[in-house]
């Protein structure tokens, strides 16, 4: 399974003979389930404390916060893989609408204004939440069509951010 973390940082991950590997090589970790959402991990003599904030549907895209940093996390499977090769993904055939809060908050910058036209991953506007500063991401090539925010707007978790042309 391939792992992509803050759209820059790629892993392939597997499972074998009840070990886990990172890009091939064996993993060793001790992890104990503290919640349904939170981990405690040991990993090289150190301490993480790993929490799923928000999880898609799909189980394919989470927001996984280690230690108080909130990173997004993308998984894709050999059929994710195929479907791409097909050119029959779910990323190409549906279009993103609007982007809403990942989290309550609030916004400290808007980077971006009406009818700009952005790339997956381009920076939109910084949230800050629990005093730590988020910069959220598009989620796709698209035209930016309204903007519903603006800089120091408090923002609830789903509440609409931006709409997309």
């Amino acid at each position: 399974m391939k792992v992509k973390v803050n759209e820059q940082y790629n892993f392939e991950v597997a499972v074998a003979d009840q070990c886990l590997l990172l890009n091939g090589k064996p993993l060793d970790i001790d992890a104990k389930e503290l919640s349904a959402n939170i981990q405690h991990v040991i990993y090289q003599h150190k301490s993480y404390t790993v929490e799923i904030v928000e999880r898609e549907v799909s189980g394919k895209q989470s927001i996984v916060k280690v230690n108080g940093n909130l990173y997004q996390v993308e998984l894709e499977d050999q059929y994710d893989e195929l479907l791409k090769q097909l050119g029959m993904d779910t990323s190409a055939a549906s279009k993103v609408q609007e982007l809403k809060a990942p989290m309550p908050g609030l916004v400290l910058q808007v980077m971006v204004v009406e009818g700009q036209e952005v790339n997956k991953g381009d920076s939109l506007l910084v949230l800050e939440a629990m005093k730590m500063e988020n910069i959220i991401k598009s989620p796709a090539v698209g035209i930016i069509k309204r903007i519903l925010v603006k800089k120091g707007d408090k923002v609830e978790k789903n509440g609409l951010l931006i709409q997309f042309a």
